[in-house]
């Protein structure tokens, strides 16, 4: 049988943990690894792409330094053996020499085209992905390192965002990773990280070293692929405001899918799409506690109750457009939603009265106001809408389960919780499939409003 790890920023962000990872690919399974970047990195490669869109060259040359001191004082730390250690040095230098380039030249020219971005985004995972390797060669494993592009992750030409191309991803896997690990070899794959079929380097979007992993689970017909992080699993509320908050043992693709929408775990939106079109299992666990059984996600999971978990949404703002020229008139809210896209805004949730005069909708805070700028701009300067207004102190509180579906009186348990303590509910969304249903408080009311939800439906007993 043979397995996929992949490994999160934070569970190798220091030599001890590099080298307790190395101790948990090196176990007696048959695997693939696939190594995210150090935790934070990303963000600082993020902010070296905006300096080097300002023209600031002597920053983006700093930055470059600070990240290339991170990783070679990493690496002199996790790895004793000389000939490991210069060989993913060898690897880091090259790397870092691509990333000089790259951000020199967009600085001199004051511009990152997406393609450039991608670029320098990717050097995170190709950075940290030697070191890991290094680490589980020092082990004695035969271990062998790959960028994403490498191991046959083929995508389209969509920048920040890629689509792999799944037939030629699939085939090109089982070509270039599969005989290696039937050698004994241990492959290192840079997650996030790919090729567009003209050789440019892209990426996969937030999220995406989890997409590697299932791409490369269901390229190999994988027995289990397992997302290691800082997390015990999937759970039934965020433990920080919820003490009683539990591990979820098992779950459907679509409710870890719903989860993860809704911050369970930070994953990419189309991570589980691959594992679930071959049956392909996927557990999360966490690599400091490795003999905790995790939360496993497959096809038909062990569903004990209606509501399976209750998540906070928080930093979010909710707009109201309303208009009585939006009354019967089709392609209205495609209008409206469309000035929204333009902005780069995602919208999280949509409410509309039957009246079609007014549709409210929830958008990250960050995004609320360029939002609603741009609906001032273009849709109330021509009179399309009478008035725009934006809310900002609110969360959102999701209630999830496959189970609710077709279950009388979920509604009326989750509303009577919420009035009970006295909290307001400003909206309302709920989809056909009713896996979900989203209210909308005011931010102060948010944790008390999880709490409720977790203890009306007997989460803190499971």
């Amino acid at each position: 049988m043979l397995y996929v790890y992949k490994f999160g920023g934070t569970s190798i962000s220091d030599a001890s943990r590099i080298k307790h990872v190395a101790k948990i690919a090196t176990d007696k399974r048959k695997k693939i690894v696939v190594c995210s970047a150090l935790d934070g990195v990303t963000e600082k490669l993020i902010h070296l792409a905006e300096l080097a869109s300002r023209g600031r060259e002597t920053d983006v040359t700093h930055l470059i330094g600070e990240v290339n001191s991170l990783h070679s004082t990493l690496l002199d730390g996790a790895i004793a053996s000389k000939e490991a250690r210069e060989e993913a040095s060898k690897r880091i230098k090259e790397v870092v020499e691509h990333l000089t380039v790259i951000s020199t030249a967009c600085a001199r020219v004051r511009e990152v085209t997406p393609k450039e971005r991608d670029a320098i985004l990717s050097c995170g995972e190709m950075l940290s992905s030697p070191i890991l390797s290094a680490a589980i060669t020092e082990r004695g494993a035969d271990s062998l390192y790959m960028t994403g592009g490498e191991a046959g992750i083929v995508t389209d030409d969509n920048f920040g965002d890629a689509v792999p191309i799944f037939e030629m991803t699939y085939h090109n896997i089982k070509r270039k990773v599969l005989p290696l690990v039937e050698s004994g070899k241990i492959p290192v794959v840079a997650g996030y990280t790919a090729k567009t079929q003209h050789g440019d380097i892209s990426t996969l979007g937030r999220g995406g070293s989890d997409y590697t992993a299932t791409l490369i689970g269901a390229a190999v017909r994988a027995e289990e692929v397992i997302l290691w992080s800082d997390v015990d699993g999937l759970m039934t509320a965020d433990p920080r405001i919820v003490n009683e908050a539990r591990v979820i043992d098992e779950v459907s693709y679509a409710e870890a899918r719903e989860m993860a929408m809704f911050g369970a775990k930070s994953m990419h939106p189309r991570c589980l799409d691959p594992a679930e079109e071959f049956g392909i299992k996927v557990r999360f666990k966490n690599t400091f506690k490795p003999e905790g059984s995790g939360t496993l996600v497959k096809k038909s999971a062990k569903i004990s109750g209606a509501v399976r978990a209750v998540l906070l949404v928080r930093d979010a703002s909710a707009i109201t457009v309303k208009g009585t020229s939006m009354v019967g008139k089709p392609g209205s809210a495609a209008s409206i939603f469309n000035q929204v896209a333009k902005t780069g805004t995602n919208i999280m949730m949509i409410s509309q009265s039957v009246s079609e005069s007014n549709i409210s909708f929830v958008v990250r805070r960050d995004g609320a106001r360029r939002a609603a700028r741009a609906l001032e701009r273009t849709m109330l300067s021509s009179g399309e809408l009478a008035s725009i207004s934006v809310e900002d102190d609110i969360s959102v509180v999701a209630t999830i389960g496959e189970n609710m579906k077709g279950t009388p009186g979920i509604a009326a348990i989750l509303f009577r919780a919420l009035a009970d303590r006295g909290i307001n509910v400003k909206m309302i969304a709920q989809g056909s499939s009713e896996m979900n249903i989203s209210i909308v408080v005011d931010e102060i009311d948010g944790i008390e409003a999880v709490r409720a939800i977790h203890k009306a439906f007997g989460l803190d007993l499971l």
